[in-house]
């Protein structure tokens, strides 16, 4: 886990090299004959992923996007009116039955069906009309890292050439360097903080929810910690009442719109006597770990796990546990 998750940086680097031509040839077609919605369809860490691709689709394009239940395409057979729409797949082996049967389905409907996969010459890459492999290489360890990091920036890059942002295109080739830094981040005070942590809670918002959502995943099956990611505006309904002295918080905080909520959040359960660890760039006071800054911020989140897997791998190591044999897990889930 720990030498795929430092070897980030030459997945980007070789996206870099080899997709612009694949992703300008797709966001010509989306400027073509745009779509009015967008479906996301994903599972685990790749749904983390789609995600993040949701935010910024919607941020910078102003497309609504929705993450679509597969079980509604493959269980129920609901007749989907998807035509002139378009359908994003992620995956990191491209197997499952349920994704690929949906991405059959939804195309076959009239949808645009385009999937990013990491595995060459997968089921869902024959069924969807593009497909952008995700150049992370053979992913060995059972928890993603690697094709995860690949996945959001192989969207953040798709996104720019869709919105022809020059900022995001020029700030995403500086990505690889970038990764190198942020896997150099001292973040061992949270492995002294959660070495005997049984619960937490993880949180985020914006683009950052979906780095929340990653790294509690990755505290399940690491560490086996019950971790559950929250937004920082949701958190202050029902979640809260859970929060009293000592309960672990991960607050992630990086630059954005987002970032004053989830600085007041840290604050006021600070006061509450939770044990916080703030997350955020080196010009926030009070903050426990530091985020690295990219050159655009929709890129900050990438960073953020970055930093985040060096000290997940650490953290299970510390409790006792293989990070790279996590119990009752396999590489490959396929569900129907």
């Amino acid at each position: 886990m720990l030498e795929e998750a430092l070897s980030s940086f030459e997945a980007v680097h070789t996206q870099l090299q080899h997709l612009d031509p694949q992703m300008i040839e797709i966001a010509a077609r989306l400027r073509r004959q745009p779509p009015q919605v967008a479906m996301t369809i994903a599972r685990g860490s790749s749904d983390h992923a789609a995600s993040y691709f949701a935010y910024l689709t919607m941020q910078q394009l102003g497309i609504p996007v929705a993450s679509l239940p597969m079980s509604v395409v493959t269980l129920q057979q609901a007749p989907l009116k998807v035509s002139g729409q378009v359908a994003f797949a992620f995956s990191q082996s491209g197997q499952s039955p349920d994704l690929v049967n949906s991405l059959r389905l939804l195309r076959k409907r009239g949808a645009l069906s385009i999937s990013m996969v990491n595995a060459e010459n997968s089921p869902l890459e024959a069924a969807c009309e593009f497909s952008l492999p995700l150049c992370a290489g053979t992913e060995s360890s059972v928890a993603a890292t690697k094709s995860f990091i690949a996945t959001l920036s192989a969207s953040s890059r798709l996104v720019a050439h869709w919105n022809e942002d020059p900022a995001l295109l020029d700030a995403g080739l500086a990505l690889p360097q970038g990764l190198r830094e942020a896997a150099q981040q001292d973040w061992s005070l949270a492995i002294d903080s959660l070495r005997d942590c049984q619960r937490l809670m993880v949180i985020g918002r914006g683009a950052g929810f979906a780095i929340a959502q990653e790294a509690a995943l990755k505290f399940k099956e690491t560490s086996s910690i019950q971790a559950e990611a929250f937004s920082s505006a949701e958190v202050r309904h029902g979640p809260m009442a859970l929060i009293g002295e000592q309960y672990p918080l991960l607050v992630f905080a990086p630059r954005g719109a987002e970032q004053a909520g989830l600085l007041s959040l840290a604050a006021d359960m600070r006061q509450r006597g939770a044990r916080v660890l703030l997350a955020a760039p080196d010009d926030i006071e009070h903050r426990d770990l530091t985020l690295s800054r990219a050159e655009h911020p929709a890129l900050d989140p990438i960073l953020a796990i970055q930093s985040f897997y060096v000290m997940a791998a650490g953290l299970a190591v510390a409790r006792g546990m293989d990070p790279d044999q996590p119990q009752y897990l396999s590489k490959v889930t396929r569900t129907h």
